[in-house]
């Protein structure tokens, strides 16, 4: 006879309601019926150990949390910046929880390995002082990164990357995935957009990669100013945010993608204010998505006009995702455009030198250990 786990069927349906997963599928994923799931959260029917620690693995919860008598507090270890509505978001999903775990641990790690390695801090964090104006900021970025006032070549994905480069050799982390490990554990654009660790040693910025791409290189500036002004935290990217940090950071990632002075007199009332977009994607080589959030700070479109913009482009970017045919990179050349060469090429190092196990290196990466010279090659270690 199987043994029965005592577990708190409170604690069940705490669990199930935190993984965002409905009864229907959150049983079909236990194979198990919805009548057999209500069973077991209302308290009636008791499960084996067994179902239990498949309950928790498909929960994302450890399992040892089902036999607490309440739930434990799902607090986030950095600080919330977004606002919906004018109020803060109380509740963080599973996946930004579990997100924000694993980026802490590699951020531990790698100041750890700096600290090893005589490594200096970084000096772009809190480089200029939080009442410095948008302008200052944006002077100051551009020159320590060493870019002009927009590219002259290539289109905004090219500057994406280059930023990213550039942003990296000054000693900040860039990461960006799309998922959590893996495509049941998507992460949610309208829970956050992206957030930074403004650490001294080690510095990071993840960029939310299940937004639509075009709206990635306003994420990544936006996140950069908080690295400046030496301000942790998660955004939304919201466009009318309450925060006095979220304001600045947006005007500081808007004016240096585009500058007001070049781009105000460039635009033109047309019958369609979108047929501004292509010209201008054309002179300033960024994302149109960033021109039209251009366009709404400086009051030449609404907030509808806006809103309903992107509600398109993302509806549309959906579609486009959906109709994949799976032909897309390899598993390691996607893995090396997501997590920080920086970071990569630090946990490679130390792997291969025999200072840390493979195991470990493996876990840090999100990789199968006996894959890691396949993906050594991709980093080009």
């Amino acid at each position: 006879m199987p043994t029965m786990a005592k577990v708190n069927n409170k604690i069940l349906t705490w669990a199930r309601e935190r993984s965002g997963i409905s009864v229907p599928e959150f049983a079909a994923k236990n194979g198990i019926s919805e009548e057999r799931l209500r069973k077991w959260e209302d308290g009636t029917e008791a499960l084996t150990f067994t179902q239990a620690q498949k309950f928790a693995d498909k929960a994302h919860v450890p399992f040892g949390y089902l036999f607490l008598r309440e739930p434990p507090l799902d607090e986030l270890p950095i600080p919330d910046l977004r606002t919906i509505d004018n109020r803060g978001v109380n509740r963080p999903s599973a996946e930004l929880l579990d997100l924000l775990k694993l980026t802490l641990l590699r951020q531990q790690w790698y100041r750890e390995y700096l600290s090893n390695e005589q490594g200096n801090p970084c000096e772009l964090v809190g480089s200029v002082s939080q009442n410095a104006s948008a302008q200052v900021i944006v002077e100051n970025m551009r020159r320590k990164l060493g870019v002009q006032a927009h590219p002259i070549r290539g289109d905004w994905q090219d500057y994406y990357r280059d930023l990213v480069h550039r942003i990296e050799s000054n000693g900040v982390l860039v990461m960006r995935e799309a998922s959590l490990g893996h495509h049941s554990r998507p992460l949610k654009v309208e829970e956050f957009r992206g957030f930074a660790i403004a650490d001294k040693f080690a510095p990071i910025i993840f960029v939310n990669h299940a937004d639509a791409p075009g709206a990635r290189l306003f994420t990544l500036m936006h996140e950069l100013c908080h690295i400046w002004m030496g301000i942790s935290g998660i955004s939304d990217g919201s466009d009318s945010p309450n925060r006095d940090s979220e304001v600045k950071c947006n005007a500081v990632a808007a004016e240096f993608l585009v500058p007001e002075a070049e781009f105000s007199p460039l635009w033109r009332d047309t019958e369609d204010w979108k047929d501004n977009l292509a010209p201008l994607q054309a002179h300033f080589h960024v994302s149109q998505w960033t021109l039209a959030r251009r366009a709404l700070t400086l009051g030449f479109i609404h907030t509808n006009q806006y809103r309903n913009y992107i509600a398109k482009q993302k509806e549309l970017w959906d579609n486009r995702e959906k109709r994949t045919d799976g032909n897309g990179p390899s598993f390691h050349k996607t893995k090396n455009a997501q997590i920080s060469k920086l970071f990569s090429r630090a946990v490679l190092s130390q792997a291969f030198n025999g200072q840390i196990m493979l195991r470990e290196a493996g876990q840090l990466l999100g990789i199968n250990p006996a894959k890691l010279k396949n993906f050594a090659n991709e980093v080009r270690f």
